[in-house]
């Protein structure tokens, strides 16, 4: 290898590390990723538009670490993460047929 090559090499390990990071760095973020998933709840004050969108977001950045949870399993964690003031309206959308399916934006 010229150095050319080896500079180049270099250069770009050296981004990926910075911004992609190692492994282990991934490893990291996914399981604090995938524990925020699990400890998700709505604060009383919180909007249902919010906290859709902090699991959103949540989901996104999951998936950009290669770790997938199947569509029903989040629509599920969504519906259990409300506010009890939404306990009606959630027992009826569980029980929809189409729920492993259907996107968090339909449901």
């Amino acid at each position: 290898m010229n150095n050319t090559s080896n500079d180049a090499k270099k250069l770009l390990e050296a981004v990926e590390k910075r911004f992609g990071g190692n492994t282990a760095t991934k490893k990291t973020q996914r399981n604090l990723l995938k524990q925020q998933y699990e400890n998700i709840t709505t604060p009383s004050l919180e909007m249902l538009d919010q906290t859709f969108d902090r699991l959103q977001k949540l989901m996104s950045q999951l998936e950009l670490l290669d770790e997938n949870i199947s569509q029903e399993d989040v629509n599920q964690k969504l519906l259990r993460c409300l506010s009890p003031e939404c306990n009606t309206h959630a027992v009826v959308w569980r029980n929809k047929v189409d729920l492993d399916t259907m996107s968090m934006d339909d449901l």
